[in-house]
C-alpha cells in the first residue's frame, strides 16, 4: 500500500476566511516501509499572514514573495498523491484548506476523488481517550525524537508524525536503519525474517507429578462428556 503522510503552513485558520496554504509537506510510505521519496514546496499566497499563524511556524511574507502561486504547482502536487491513502493529523483542517485551494481554481473534485484520508488525531483519541494527542505529546509517548521541531514546519512535521503514525499502528519500531538495510528490506518485499535463537540457551521446565495427574484427569472428564473421545490422547 503507498501512503503519504502529508502536513500544511497557512496564513491562518479558516479557508472560509480567505486564509491560503504556504507550505506543504508530504513524505511516501510504501508497505510501511519510508521511502525517503518526499514533496515539499513553499507557496506564495497573495494575501497577508496572521500574527498568530506567524508565530506558530515563523514563515514570512519575504520569504514567500518569490515562491510560486498554488496554480503553478497544483497539477503536481496531485499526481503525487493521486491514488494514496493520506495519513494526517487533524485532517479536516488540511483537507478543508486543500479543497478550498482547488475549489479557487475551478477543480470539480475534491481531495477525495483523489485519495482516502487517516486522521490520526482521530486515531490517537480512540487509542489514548482523555489524554492530549498533539504531535508533540505524541512524540513524547511514543519516545520519538522531535528536538529540531522549534517551529511548526510542513516537511519535518510530516516525517515526525510518519514515525509516530507507523509506531502507533504498531508496525516499524526502529528508524535507525542505514538507507542500505531499507532498500534491502525494500527488494525483499519486506519479508519478516525470525530471529535465530539457540536452543542450548532455553530453561526447559517439566511438569511435576501433580501437575501431570492433575493433567490427566483433566483429560479422563473430557473423555467422559464427549462419549470415550479424547483428541489429545489419539
Amino acid at each position: 500500500m503507498r501512503q503519504i503522510v502529508l502536513d500544511t503552513e497557512t496564513t491562518g485558520l479558516d479557508p472560509r476566511d480567505g486564509h491560503r496554504i504556504i507550505e506543504i509537506g508530504a513524505v511516501e510510505i510504501l508497505d510501511r516501509q519510508l521511502t525517503h521519496v518526499h514533496y515539499h514546496q513553499y507557496i506564495q499566497p497573495d494575501r497577508e499572514i496572521d500574527a498568530g499563524a506567524l508565530e506558530v511556524h515563523g514563515i514570512t511574507q519575504e520569504f514567500l514573495a518569490d515562491k510560486p502561486r498554488f496554480a503553478d504547482v497544483a497539477d503536481a502536487f496531485i499526481k503525487f498523491i493521486r491514488g494514496a491513502e493520506l495519513i494526517i493529523h487533524n485532517a479536516p483542517f488540511d483537507v478543508g484548506f486543500i479543497n478550498a485551494e482547488l475549489e479557487r481554481l475551478g477543480y470539480s473534485e475534491k481531495l477525495s476523488a483523489f485519495c482516502q484520508v487517516v486522521d490520526t488525531l482521530a486515531l490517537a483519541r480512540d487509542l489514548h481517550p482523555g489524554q492530549k494527542n498533539n504531535l508533540d505529546a505524541l512524540c513524547k509517548r511514543y519516545g520519538i525524537d522531535n528536538s529540531q521541531r522549534q517551529l511548526h514546519g510542513a516537511l519535518l512535521d510530516s516525517e515526525i508524525l510518519a514515525e509516530v503514525y507507523l509506531t502507533m499502528t504498531g508496525g516499524q519500531v526502529s528508524f535507525s536503519l542505514s538507507e542500505e538495510t531499507q532498500q534491502a528490506n525494500h527488494t525483499s518485499n519486506n519479508t519478516s525474517i525470525a530471529p535465530v535463537i539457540d536452543g542450548s540457551q532455553l530453561t526447559v521446565i517439566y511438569a511435576n507429578a501433580d501437575e501431570c495427574q492433575a493433567h490427566e484427569t483433566l483429560l479422563d472428564n473430557i473423555s467422559k462428556s464427549n462419549g470415550g473421545a479424547c483428541v489429545w490422547r489419539e
